[in-house]
C-alpha cells in the first residue's frame, strides 16, 4: 500500500511516498506555485512517481497539508462575505469584548475593526430569538426577512454568507432554516452557520469563527475541487485527505463544507512529524523547530502529548477562533527572510520574505535583497552546486552582491554582515521558543530540539545553544517532516457542545445522554467515510473552570457510563491541572463544566518506522573539506569544515564539528564544540561537547 504526503510551504512543496507495508520512503521537493498551489502539487506527484517507477493507480491515499485558508486570512484575500444575524446584533463582530491586546493604547490595531471579515453594509438583521438555558423560542424566525436579506446580499455581489444567531449552540433550528432559504436565493454562494462551525457559547468568538469559515470558504472549496479533479485526471484513484488543525485529517468533502478546519493545517503536520521522530527515539519531551522559507513554527511536546490551544487564546491574524487546534507558535523567520536597515537605522531580519518568486538573490530569479539563504551561502554553509541534491544551482556571486550592499550601509565587512543576519534570525527564533517554554514555567534544558524544515537543521544547533538545550535531533528527512507527519495521523472529527453544569449539582444522566448522542453522530460521519466500526475510537474531553472564572482548562473524561464517583476523578484532575498551570488550586471551590467534546478517530494506514539506507564508512561519506565561517567568542573565524553525504554516513560513529551534512531536502550544520552521531533510526543526534 502506497500513501503520499504533500505539504505546501511558502517556498517549496514537499512530498513523501511511503510503502506502508515495507516502510520504504521516497522523497521529493518542488517549487511552490503561489498562483495555484495545486499545479505544484500535481507536478511534484508526477515527478515523484516517475523518479521511483510508481504507478499513479497504486496510490491509495494522498494526504495534504494546505496553506490556502491560512494565507487567505493572513493576506486578507478572501471572498466578499455577508452575514445574517438577529435584530440589534449587527455589530457583535465589530464591538467584540472589553479586553484589548494593549489595554492602555488608543492607537492599537484591532483586526476585526481595521480589516473586517464582513463589511458592515453586508451585515443584515432579521427578527427571531431563542433564549437560554434550553433554546426556547421567544420570537419566531422571520423567514420573509431572511429571504429579503439574501436577495439584498445577492444584488451586492456577496459570494459567501455566514448565518449567526444568538444561542444557536442550544438549538440550531433558526440557523438551519435560514441556511435553506439563503441557499434557495443564492444557489452559487458558500453558506455556513455558526452552530455548524462551532456550537459553543461566546457570541463574538463563535460569530467570528463562522465569518472566517465563510471568508475562506469559496477559495478553499475551489482549490480542493481543482486538486481532487487533477488527481483523478492524473490517474490517482486513491482518496484525498486534508490535514486539519486538530491534528487529524479530514475528507475532501468535509473540508469543502467546513474550510476553517484547515487553518494552520501544515503547521499541525509538522508538530506531528516531530512527535513521530521522538517516539522512534523514545524521547517524549521535545521542542519542534520547523523552519521553512517564510516562517518558523514552534511546538511543545510534553510526555509525548502535543499541547492544544485554549479557547480564549486561539487566533489567526488576530481574529479569535473557537476550534480545536494544536498549539503551534509561528513567527516570520525563514530562509527567505529579508535583512534590511529600518527607518531608525536598526539592523533587522524578517518578517518580510522573498518567498518562492523571486526568492533569495542566490536563486537567480531576479531577487536582489539579502536574505538568510544568501547569508548562509556567503558563509560557506550551503553548497551552491548541491542545493536540493543538485537539482538547483545557487548563484554565489549574486548572494555576495546582495549581502555586500547591506554591509556597505552598515559599515561592516561581508562576513560580519552575513553572520549578523544569522545571529539576528537565530535570536528571534530563540526568543519565540522562550515565549513557549520559559515564560510558561517550562525549563527547555530538559528537552531535545527537533530541527525540521529546509532551514531548521541549518540553524537548529545555534538556536539550541542560545536557550540551553543540550541535544538537537535532525530527522531522516528534515525538509519534509511536515509531509511525513501527514503519514502518522488518522481521520479525526470533533464535536463540541456547551453544558454549563457544576460539580455540586452534576446531572450525570444528562451528561451520559450528551456523550452517547455525540458519539452516535461521529459514528455516522466516520461510517460515511468508509471507516469500519473496529477502526473507530473516541476520546472525551471537558472544558472546566472554577465558578466565576473566565478561562477553562481541558480535562480528559473517561469513557463508558459516568457516575458521580467517576466524575469525582474528573474534578480532582481539574484541581491538579489548575495547580500545574497557575501554581495553585482552590479545592474547596465549585467547579463548572462548560463544554464537552468528543473526538471521533478513524484509523488510517500509518507510518510505523522508516527503512534507513545503509551507510558505509565515515571516510567514504566524506566529500571534501571547505572553509566555513563560524563565530568563536567575539570574533569570526574561517575553519576547515568536513562536508559529508548524509545518506552514506555510518550509524553510531561520532562526528566532531565543524561539519556539514548534505541531502536533497536540507543541509545540516554542526558547529564547533558539538558532536553528531547517526542513530539506528536514521535521525542525527547532535550534542554539545564531546561524546556522552
Amino acid at each position: 500500500m502506497k500513501v503520499i504526503g504533500v505539504d505546501v510551504g511558502g517556498t517549496f512543496t514537499d512530498l513523501i511516498c511511503c510503502d506502508v507495508t515495507t516502510g520504504d520512503l521516497m522523497v521529493h521537493k518542488v517549487s511552490t506555485t503561489p498562483q495555484d498551489p495545486s499545479v505544484g502539487v500535481m507536478a511534484g506527484i508526477r515527478e515523484l512517481c516517475e523518479l521511483n517507477n510508481i504507478a499513479s493507480s497504486d496510490i491509495e491515499y494522498v494526504l495534504h497539508g494546505t496553506t490556502t485558508a491560512t494565507n487567505a486570512v493572513l493576506e486578507h484575500k478572501g471572498a466578499r462575505t455577508g452575514m445574517i444575524t438577529n435584530d440589534g446584533f449587527r455589530d457583535i463582530i465589530h464591538i467584540a469584548r472589553h479586553q484589548r491586546a494593549e489595554h492602555y493604547s488608543i492607537m492599537q490595531e484591532l483586526p476585526w475593526q481595521d480589516r473586517p471579515l464582513v463589511r458592515r453594509r453586508h451585515r443584515k438583521t432579521v427578527a427571531g430569538r431563542l433564549a437560554p438555558p434550553t433554546g426556547q423560542e421567544l420570537v419566531p424566525l422571520d423567514e420573509a426577512g431572511v429571504r429579503e436579506a439574501a436577495e439584498a446580499l445577492k444584488i451586492e455581489g456577496v459570494e459567501s454568507v455566514a448565518i449567526c444567531f444568538l444561542f444557536s449552540y442550544l438549538d440550531p433550528r433558526h440557523e438551519r432554516r435560514a441556511r435553506e432559504i439563503v441557499s434557495e436565493v443564492m444557489p452559487d454562494a458558500f453558506v455556513t452557520t455558526s452552530a455548524e462551525v462551532s456550537p459553543q457559547f461566546r457570541e463574538f468568538e463563535r460569530f467570528t469563527t463562522a465569518s472566517i469559515s465563510a471568508f475562506v470558504g469559496p477559495k478553499v472549496r475551489s482549490y480542493i475541487k481543482r486538486l481532487d479533479a487533477a488527481l483523478k485526471a492524473g490517474g490517482v484513484q486513491g482518496e484525498l485527505r486534508v490535514m486539519a488543525s486538530n491534528g487529524g485529517v479530514a475528507t475532501a468533502g468535509m473540508v469543502a463544507d467546513k474550510p476553517a478546519l484547515t487553518l494552520l493545517s501544515g503547521l499541525a503536520a509538522g508538530v506531528l512529524g516531530g512527535a513521530w521522530v521522538g517516539r522512534q527515539l523514545a524521547k517524549d519531551r521535545l521542542i519542534t523547530f520547523d523552519v521553512g522559507g517564510t516562517s518558523a513554527d514552534i511546538g511543545i511536546i510534553v510526555d509525548g502529548a502535543v499541547a492544544e490551544t485554549d479557547a480564549r487564546s486561539t487566533t489567526i491574524a488576530g481574529f479569535p477562533l473557537l476550534l480545536p487546534m494544536l498549539d503551534v507558535h509561528t513567527i516570520g523567520a525563514g530562509g527567505g527572510s529579508i535583512a534590511y536597515v529600518d527607518r531608525g537605522g536598526a539592523f533587522r531580519v524578517g518578517p518580510q520574505s522573498a518567498g518562492a518568486s523571486p526568492g533569495p538573490a542566490a536563486y537567480g530569479r531576479g531577487g536582489a535583497e539579502p536574505t538568510v539563504t544568501d547569508a548562509n551561502l556567503v558563509l560557506g554553509r550551503l553548497d551552491p552546486n548541491d542545493f536540493l541534491g543538485g537539482g538547483m544551482r545557487l548563484d554565489l556571486n549574486a548572494a555576495r552582491k546582495a549581502v555586500q550592499e547591506l554591509a556597505n550601509r552598515l559599515g561592516l565587512g561581508l562576513n560580519e554582515t552575513a553572520e549578523g543576519i544569522l545571529t539576528i534570525l537565530n535570536s528571534n527564533m530563540a526568543n519565540a521558543i522562550r515565549s513557549r517554554t520559559v515564560q510558561k514555567g517550562i525549563d527547555p534544558r530538559g528537552f531535545a530540539l527537533v530541527a525540521m524544515g529546509g532551514a531548521g537543521p541549518l540553524h537548529g544547533v545555534e538556536v539550541a545553544a542560545m536557550i540551553g538545550v543540550p541535544e538537537v535531533i535532525v530527522p531522516p528527512y528534515p525538509g519534509i517532516t511536515s509531509a511525513m507527519g501527514l503519514l502518522t495521523t488518522d481521520l479525526k472529527y470533533d464535536l463540541t457542545r456547551t453544558q454549563f453544569q457544576t460539580s455540586d449539582a452534576i446531572d450525570v444522566d444528562r451528561l451520559n445522554r450528551e456523550f452517547l448522542d455525540m458519539e452516535a453522530e461521529l459514528r455516522k460521519r466516520l461510517a460515511a467515510d468508509n471507516v469500519r466500526p473496529e477502526a473507530m475510537s473516541f476520546k472525551r474531553m471537558g472544558e472546566l473552570r472554577y465558578v466565576g472564572q473566565g478561562y477553562e482548562l481541558k480535562i480528559a473524561i473517561p469513557e463508558g457510563v459516568l457516575t458521580r464517583d467517576r466524575m469525582a476523578g474528573v474534578w480532582a484532575g481539574f484541581h491538579a491541572a489548575h495547580a500545574a498551570e497557575y501554581g495553585h488550586a482552590f479545592e474547596a471551590s465549585t467547579i463548572e463544566l462548560v463544554n464537552v467534546r468528543v473526538s471521533g478517530i478513524g484509523q488510517m494506514p500509518n507510518l510505523e518506522a522508516a527503512a534507513r539506507p545503509a551507510g558505509g564508512s565515515l571516510e567514504a561519506a566524506k566529500l571534501r573539506m571547505i572553509e566555513c565561517v563560524f563565530r568563536a567568542g567575539d570574533s569570526l573565524r574561517s575553519l576547515k569544515t568536513s562536508v559529508y553525504r548524509r545518506s552514506a554516513l555510518p550509524a553510531d560513529v561520532p562526528i566532531q564539528g565543524p561539519a556539514i551534512f548534505l541531502q536533497k531536502d536540507s543541509t545540516t550544520v554542526v558547529p564547533p564544540d558539538w558532536t553528531a552521531r547517526v542513530h539506528a533510526t536514521g535521525s542525527i543526534l547532535i550534542r554539545v561537547g564531546g561524546e556522552k
